[in-house]
């Protein structure tokens, strides 16, 4: 989840389990999914990344293999198999790894509740430039055709932090179009501005109610969605003034990759 993600889908191998749970629930603590999480959302399968990005809802490991976010899945069970294998490798031929992790891997089937099963709607909803227009895609969707998934979804946008919803598709939306570089100094840039408490205090507000008190009853300022004007959502994506340095990452020392 969050950080942990963003450390482990950028691996050239990536194993899920049977006991794996993926979600980037940052809007509901006033939060932004960082850690590279608006470039690995951004290029999921058509919204999917919008869609989890905004509701912070779960993926297992199946679903995982299924949208790309995971290679290989094996049962929680073989996770000591496959470390005594790769941990005895004397080589990082890719060919070599792929065929010691498959040795372990299991056949997955996608459950017939799973949300891949909705990315048509997820698509039909979650494409709109803006959190007002997905929600009213979502209530509309919910009305014609009774779906309950609907419904819950517009539940956990209006639960989350309208600052963060809005900051949140905009980073996700400008991820599609940057390198992992990129995206790891914007999201340092919107971390920094959020927790400096420049527009907001909502990240310190989410924590408190759903790490410290544990009431689930944040109080988000602004309120609501209309009270959050582009000027507080800019501010988030704006530079560091002098006095704080922007983030340098050490590309230039970076391996080649294989």
């Amino acid at each position: 989840m969050g950080c942990g993600a963003g450390i482990s889908l950028q691996g050239m191998y990536r194993v899920v389990t049977d006991k794996t749970v993926f979600s980037n629930p940052e809007t509901q603590m006033g939060f932004h999914p960082d850690a590279g999480a608006s470039f690995y959302l951004s290029h999921l399968p058509g919204y999917l990344g919008e869609y989890l990005a905004l509701t912070g809802e779960k993926l297992n490991g199946v679903e995982m293999i299924a949208c790309g976010l995971a290679t290989h899945y094996t049962l929680n069970g073989r996770l000591p198999l496959v470390e005594e294998r790769v941990g005895k490798l004397i080589t990082d031929d890719p060919s070599i790894i792929e065929t010691s992790l498959a040795q372990y891997g299991d056949l997955v089937s996608l459950d017939r509740e799973s949300v891949l099963r909705k990315i048509e709607t997820i698509d039909k909803c979650f494409s709109h430039d803006t959190i007002e227009e997905i929600i009213d895609a979502l209530e509309n969707e919910a009305a014609s055709s009774y779906d309950v998934w609907c419904r819950k979804a517009v539940e956990k946008l209006k639960e989350a932090s309208p600052l963060s919803l809005k900051v949140t598709l905009q980073s996700i939306r400008e991820g599609r179009f940057q390198s992992l570089d990129q995206c790891l100094v914007r999201e340092y840039r919107i971390t920094l501005n959020g927790i400096s408490k420049k527009v907001s205090n909502d990240f310190c507000e989410g924590i408190r109610a759903r790490l410290v008190d544990k009431d689930f009853a944040p109080k988000w300022d602004p309120p609501s969605l209309a009270d959050v004007s582009k000027d507080m959502v800019d501010c988030y994506f704006s530079p560091f003034d002098e006095l704080e340095p922007e983030l340098q990452l050490p590309t230039a020392l970076r391996e080649p990759y294989i």
